[in-house]
């Protein structure tokens, strides 16, 4: 086009592709729905004797090999693709721009029965490039972080509320204990929010190098973290008698000793289990202030719970992790600080690439240890080079294994023969270089890392850099394993890129020897789906992709356009960037066969149950599902929630009871659904809260209108922007969640035991009438005022006004 520059494919003329037929909906409560159901658990199956799907390239654009390498291996991840294919009606976003929906499209494009022989990504590369600008341009990016931009994209536009549990003691583990308690309001290093996995095996140093590793800069494109952080503090009340109260309590408190010196007792990667341990037990746990901290992160359900502690109060998410400073009552400093609850949330991206990791750090003058539990979408490791492959192989680094239980199976040595063996190789690494495997980075990645020089931990008891120690362990496995090989390094002047081949498993890929001792993870196998490749330096270079189709089981090699069979050989010879692997669990495909074989059955029902489709899904395609989940088409009352009334039939799937008897009795959770209403209750609150955005944006309207016209006022009241956008957004309806309690310290500053405005602070300014009309509704603080006669003001804040006048407007 000479317009605009852009190529035009004359193949569209011939008119776009038919949309990929969805799953059979529910037209009536007893139409089809065996065979709806057979067709979720069995279609893959039927599909094996067939012209294998899915064998589609992608067109190059303008150096786009990055983006069409990373959109192939994700595609044939089985969980991620048929949500995509067969759970289409829960794509459903409004937000901009819409990254969910053009996925979807192009899944639907690349998985069609047609079997197109390339697809041109168009409208998906237009997304990414309106998300992060930095993917704008022809330039060759890294195809590592396209993926970690592109599934934040699609958490953030398909992420659901999740319900709170009842019982909230599934991460109770995620403690830091103190001998003292921080007494500093200064943040430090191990309270500061985790944005990666990469800062759990490497330590410090890891953090620290992680904008030199990648394609073309983790840190530049690395997307902004998504988890959010909630902290508690658990305290022991202490008295005039704390020595007494210390030694009740020392009995119950034994129990949480013992289970956080278990957590890494003879479970560390690298032989540091021995030694921590030590250090723990050694030090006195609790002091007569009894001060216990826990923070938890995670983009998902994360609870808390004290098992033996008898105070909890709760603190608002910050930004830096920081602690304030304890009174001798154990009460917060701040009394202004936000009560909004902070909800959970979850989508299809979490559910198929979330794990979880145990990182824990201890300060070597003061043996404070702190323990944090994060959640991971990848694992960065590090390449281990001769060095620390010997360090890795060494005899008194498989003794420390060993003891630690956990990776000794690997390397300890057995009788004579291991003993030449061992030797044998030796001679052929330093003959022919070192052999690194897959299994070698694993264990370079949790190993334990000293924390010294420029890397010194921030202790906050000491209130100093002090030389520390950390190690981390997997809690809980993801479906899906995403593993990123750190073959870039970016110094100041130049790139290099590190070019050793690693070695890795297709098949029975085991994260056992890293697990954490009380990790519930029942399957740890995992086997290879595909595999990103970079050929060229770290200044250029081409992306492939090899994939292995999941209908019959072949390696493909996906080219930019060009698909061609390649062998399993040629997959195990190929430089890893990124791998993909999936848990691999022979019960659940005969779970599968066995529902099958149930649906079957003739026999008729009296009662037909309906069931979520986003569950059936990973029932078909998750090697652990987990508990039924009927959550995403009903509401806490028990019934379908307005909004999703007019698409039920896109949410559920009905089926014969002696079907939902066997997968009930065998994952349990539910609940129990034969009969589909809208729910009045929640009808009767929507209608509620709409009147009540009502109320607030038209009084908030008349008294500003009143404000603007008064010339002179004698004081202006002071309210954050950053809660009154917040409200803004709840009263125009971009929002169904209040916004809590107003929350002005981050704009207030003590002054001589005054509060004033912090200069250059992000506020607006208000009536007096405004301010109580805000205050007596949503509460909070703190006060703000200034007098124009005394000190200078600003105008009012634009937003204040744009909020006036659109409403005027309408």
């Amino acid at each position: 086009c000479y317009a605009c520059g852009k190529e035009v494919f004359l193949e569209r003329n011939l008119g776009p592709h038919c949309p990929v037929p969805s799953t059979k909906t529910l037209t009536s409560p007893l139409t089809n729905n065996t065979q709806v159901m057979i067709d979720v658990c069995v279609s893959q199956d039927r599909c094996v004797y067939l012209s294998p799907l899915g064998l589609t390239g992608l067109k190059n654009i303008g150096n786009t090999c990055f983006m069409n390498a990373a959109l192939q291996a994700l595609s044939n991840c089985p969980p991620l693709t048929q949500f995509f294919v067969e759970c289409g009606g829960l794509v459903r976003t409004d937000k901009k721009p819409a990254l969910s929906k053009s996925y979807q499209k192009l899944v639907s494009d690349l998985w069609h029965k047609s079997r197109p022989s390339y697809v041109v990504p168009t409208s998906l590369f237009q997304g990414i490039k309106a998300v992060n600008p930095m993917f704008r341009g022809y330039s060759q990016q890294d195809s590592q972080e396209f993926l970690r931009c592109l599934m934040d994209q699609l958490h953030e536009e398909l992420k659901e509320p999740l319900a709170e549990p009842l019982d909230n003691d599934q991460h109770s583990h995620a403690i830091a204990m103190d001998d003292d308690g921080p007494d500093d309001d200064s943040p430090s290093q191990s309270d500061n929010d985790f944005q990666s996995c990469e800062s759990c095996g490497g330590g410090s140093s890891e953090r620290v190098d992680r904008e030199g590793q990648g394609g073309s800069g983790d840190g530049q494109a690395a997307p902004p973290p998504r988890e959010e952080s909630n902290e508690a503090e658990m305290l022991i009340p202490d008295g005039p008698d704390s020595s007494h109260s210390f030694g009740q309590t020392n009995r119950e408190w034994q129990k949480e000793k013992n289970l956080i010196n278990d957590l890494y007792r003879g479970s560390g990667a690298a032989g540091s289990g021995g030694d921590l341990d030590k250090d723990v037990d050694t030090a006195p746990i609790v002091s007569s202030q009894g001060t216990i901290k826990v923070q938890i992160q995670s983009r998902m359900a994360v609870h808390m719970e004290g098992h033996c502690l008898t105070k909890m109060s709760s603190s608002p998410p910050k930004t830096n992790s920081v602690w304030p400073g304890m009174s001798s009552s154990h009460k917060k400093v701040s009394s202004f600080s936000s009560t909004k609850s902070q909800k959970k949330y979850r989508s299809v991206i979490s559910d198929v690439f979330d794990g979880t990791i145990v990182s824990s750090v201890q300060c070597l003058t003061c043996d404070r240890v702190s323990v944090t539990l994060e959640n991971f979408q990848d694992l960065s490791l590090p390449i281990p080079g001769k060095e620390d492959l010997a360090k890795l192989h060494s005899s008194s680094h498989q003794t420390s294994l060993i003891k630690a239980g956990s990776c000794g199976e690997a390397y300890a040595a057995q009788g004579w023969v291991a003993f030449v063996m061992e030797y044998i190789k030796r001679f052929v690494i330093w003959w022919w270089g070192p052999v690194v495997t897959l299994q070698d980075c694993l264990a370079a990645f949790f190993t334990r890392d000293e924390l010294k020089g420029d890397n010194m931990y921030s202790c906050e008891k000491c209130k100093k850099l002090r030389n520390g120690v950390k190690f981390c362990k997997v809690q809980s496995v993801p479906e899906i394993l995403c593993i990123h090989l750190k073959r870039f390094r970016h110094e100041l002047m130049f790139s290099t890129k590190i070019g050793t081949h690693v070695s890795f498993p297709l098949e029975g890929l085991d994260l056992q020897p890293f697990l954490a001792k009380d990790s519930s993870a029942h399957t740890t196998s995992y086997d290879l789906l595909s595999v990103i490749c970079h050929h060229g330096t770290a200044s250029s270079g081409h992306y492939i992709a090899y994939c292995r189709n999941d209908l019959n089981n072949l390696w493909y090699e996906f080219d930019d356009q060009s698909v061609t069979e390649v062998s399993e050989s040629c997959v195990q010879n190929a430089e890893a960037y990124v791998l993909f692997y999936k848990k691999s669990n022979e019960e659940a495909l005969k779970e599968r066969r066995r529902v099958t074989g149930l649906l079957g059955v003739t026999e008729p029902s009296l009662l037909q149950f309906y069931v979520s489709r986003q569950w059936l899904n990973k029932f078909k395609t998750f090697a652990e599902p987990g508990p039924i989940s009927n959550d995403d088409f009903l509401c806490s009352h028990g019934g379908v929630p307005p909004a999703k009334a007019v698409f039920i039939d896109d949410l559920v799937v009905m089926l014969p009871q002696n079907a939902w008897d066997h997968l009930y009795s065998r994952y349990g959770g539910g609940p129990a659904v034969n009969h589909l209403y809208v729910c009045h209750t929640c009808q009767t609150e929507i209608e509620k809260l709409e009147k009540r955005r009502r109320t607030e944006l038209d009084m908030f309207v008349r008294l500003n209108k009143a404000f603007q016209e008064e010339e002179s006022p004698v004081i202006i009241y002071c309210i954050s922007m950053q809660w009154f956008r917040e409200w803004e957004g709840f009263v125009k309806g971009k929002g169904n969640d209040p916004p809590g309690p107003i929350d002005n310290s981050k704009i207030a500053i003590n002054k001589n035991g005054h509060l004033t405005l912090r200069q250059g602070a992000d506020s607006g300014q208000i009536s007096e009438e405004t301010w109580n009309f805000l205050h007596s509704i949503h509460g909070g603080g703190p006060l703000i005022t200034v007098r124009p006669n005394v000190s200078h003001t600003n105008a009012s804040h634009p937003e204040l006004e744009a909020s006036s006048q659109s409403k005027e407007k309408i």
